[in-house]
């Protein structure tokens, strides 16, 4: 038996699914998971990973949490695409990497374009934090939930974490582009500039 819960947010409906214990999918198309709901999934927003990921996402988006602290699990992908979800996680909040430097920390630095690939292949978005991941040149790059989400997502975080730990100056100029915070000067400050 699979469960799903569902919460508004400043993005949209998040969906969550569950196998009872994990956390296998979120989800924030309604057209993607609409064609996924059958007869096998039960809707039960209380069930305690379903109601922990709720109140984490109104954490969340309410800027109170910076960190899932949620049982999930990769039901499924290669082992090559598990090793990049898992790796995401490893991402912090506030930070912005690159897809080279995602596949150099899995140990494949010629890996960008499968990195990429499996990154847009994330089941568990915003908890598997892949909108962390940006294009070498510090543009938004593709994003299963839609651009605008992603930026958003980038936003919010952005505005409590600080850029300037960024290294590459290429990225804090591409970050530039699309950025639109009320302290931008406060974020990237000390040398970068």
């Amino acid at each position: 038996m699979y469960y799903y819960g569902k919460t508004q947010s400043p993005i949209g409906e998040i969906l969550i699914l569950s196998d009872g214990k994990d956390i296998i999918k979120v989800n924030m198309s309604k057209q993607k998971y609409a064609a996924e709901l059958d007869s096998k999934w039960v809707e039960d927003p209380s069930l305690k990973p379903i109601s922990l990921a709720i109140r984490q996402f109104e954490e969340y988006f309410a800027g109170s949490r910076k960190e899932f602290d949620l049982p999930i699990s990769f039901s499924v992908g290669s082992p090559f695409q598990r090793q990049v979800w898992q790796e995401l996680t490893r991402i912090p909040f506030g930070t912005l990497i690159s897809y080279g430097e995602l596949a150099r920390r899995i140990g494949n630095p010629s890996a960008s374009r499968a990195v990429g690939l499996a990154n847009g292949k994330n089941p568990i978005a915003i908890i598997v934090p892949c909108h962390r991941v940006i294009g070498s040149n510090g543009s938004l790059t593709g994003y299963g939930g839609g651009l605008d989400r992603k930026k958003f997502l980038l936003e919010l975080e952005l505005r409590q974490g600080k850029a300037s730990e960024l290294s590459d100056p290429d990225l804090l100029r591409g970050i530039r582009k699309w950025i639109h915070l009320e302290q931008e000067a406060d974020l990237f400050e000390a040398g970068t500039r």
